[in-house]
């Protein structure tokens, strides 16, 4: 598909972006290593991360059940569809970005204890929660580019 200028590039990019099993595969991706890096640490009692551990598992559950959806064609038989994609994918934004806020947080906190203690095991759980701070940024990024998408679509028809 050869391209004759730049607006036409662009024009070509936001079609290919607004295709939604490549974003939802993302989103999917982003927020399972969110899940994941998490996961993989131990949580002390009282602490937020339940927090982060709900929205990832919600969202990656929630969206897995979108992707099907869409992918049997269960999307094709009600405009309302769009309205739904949107607003989910607008809480998802909500949801994350609050879980980041609280994630990068409690990795900032962690940070200065091990400035107090160096121990070479808060430092790794140092290091898997920036990994996940800078992935939970990443899936609050995607979902916003969703949600918008998702309202032009609705916009459109």
């Amino acid at each position: 598909y050869p391209m004759k200028n730049t607006d036409e590039l662009l024009h070509f990019s936001l079609q290919l972006l607004s295709l939604y099993p490549i974003l939802c595969v993302t989103l999917q991706v982003f927020g399972g290593l969110v899940w994941i890096l998490v996961a993989s640490t131990k949580v002390q009692d009282q602490n937020p991360l339940g927090w982060v551990m709900f929205v990832s598992v919600f969202c990656f559950v929630m969206t897995t059940l979108w992707f099907f959806i869409f992918l049997c064609g269960g999307n094709q038989n009600d405009r309302h569809n769009w309205v739904r994609d949107a607003g989910y994918h607008f809480v998802a934004v909500v949801f994350f970005l609050s879980a980041s806020v609280v994630l990068a947080y409690i990795t900032i906190w962690l940070g200065e204890a091990y400035k107090n203690l160096p121990d070479p095991q808060v430092l790794k759980v140092y290091q898997l929660y920036i990994s996940a701070v800078v992935m939970s940024y990443v899936a609050t990024l995607l979902y916003f580019l969703h949600a918008i998408f998702s309202a032009l679509r609705w916009k459109r028809s």
